[in-house]
């Protein structure tokens, strides 16, 4: 109660964020069990993933050594010539609290010389053009070190399309990827990320001074709780309105998870036969294993 027995104002946001804190040692246990579970019945032993010092790649590198060993799981660095060297700096950071092993590997020539051929290219080409290039070197890796690709796209991301199909979305296995970024934050800071890491502003480090919240128009914080509240709860707009969120806040959001579906679904396949990929012939993952 405020002074003179008065209510202080709810904030919705908060509240949404405290019901999302996690029980940090059996989340983890259960996501290192994942990993584990999912890589050795395929009979694979390595993971490699790619690691931009921000705080997920960081999240999923951790998970990936507690469930295979750092010795077998290699962090990958890809940067352009205008990345930011903090970035390098920090994924070093990362690798060396981790014990993982870490490659570096340039991507600048690769773009620029295919960008001279499109010198007008705008910023959103040339970012998902560097996303692809790096996912692409990572499915290399993965054929020349035996090595599944770990994710590293949080639930906050997947549900609000923000990444590049086919580029930083693709993955073997995902462990963060039912985790939005207030939860990845809360575990990172658990497991031993790096305190920098995991306080930085997010970055997709793709141009200079490009930060994810400036591009998305909302802070993570803001998101997290409406998604939380409209997805996993099924609050409904006048649920979210009436308790206190902006009715401009939820409904950008909701538009972004909308024109994004596509991107969390396999290929659209055309159905001309009586068992069709995806609709009628559906397996475990593991089928025949």
């Amino acid at each position: 109660m405020g002074r003179g027995g008065r209510s202080q104002p709810r904030d919705p946001v908060s509240e949404a964020l405290a019901e999302l804190e996690l029980e940090e040692r059996l989340t983890v246990d259960l996501l290192a069990g994942f990993v584990r579970d999912e890589v050795t019945k395929v009979g694979v032993k390595k993971l490699v993933l790619g690691l931009s010092g921000g705080v997920d790649s960081s999240l999923s590198a951790f998970l990936a050594a507690r469930a295979m060993g750092p010795g077998n799981v290699t962090g990958v660095i890809m940067p352009y010539r205008t990345s930011s060297p903090q970035s390098e700096a920090d994924a070093r950071a990362v690798a060396g609290a981790s014990g993982i092993q870490v490659r570096v590997v340039e991507i600048s020539a690769q773009i620029d010389a295919y960008f001279e051929r499109f010198p007008d290219a705008d910023r959103l080409r040339r970012g998902n053009k560097m996303a692809r290039e790096r996912m692409t070197i990572l499915y290399d890796h993965s054929a020349l070190l035996g090595a599944l690709v770990v994710g590293t796209s949080n639930k906050t991301e997947l549900m609000l399309g923000y990444g590049t199909l086919y580029g930083d979305m693709a993955s073997a296995v995902n462990p963060i990827g039912d985790l939005y970024k207030t939860q990845i934050r809360q575990l990172s800071a658990w497991i031993g990320v790096p305190r920098g890491v995991v306080e930085k502003a997010p970055t997709a480090d793709l141009w200079t001074g490009q930060t994810d919240e400036q591009e998305l128009g909302y802070t993570y914080a803001e998101a997290d709780a409406v998604l939380y509240r409209m997805f996993d709860c099924r609050w409904g707009r006048e649920d979210l309105i009436g308790a206190g969120f902006p009715a401009g806040l939820v409904d950008g959001l909701q538009r972004l998870v909308q024109r994004s579906q596509y991107k969390r679904r396999l290929p659209l396949i055309a159905k001309v036969s009586h068992r069709t990929i995806d609709r009628d012939f559906r397996y475990a993952r593991d089928w025949g294993l």
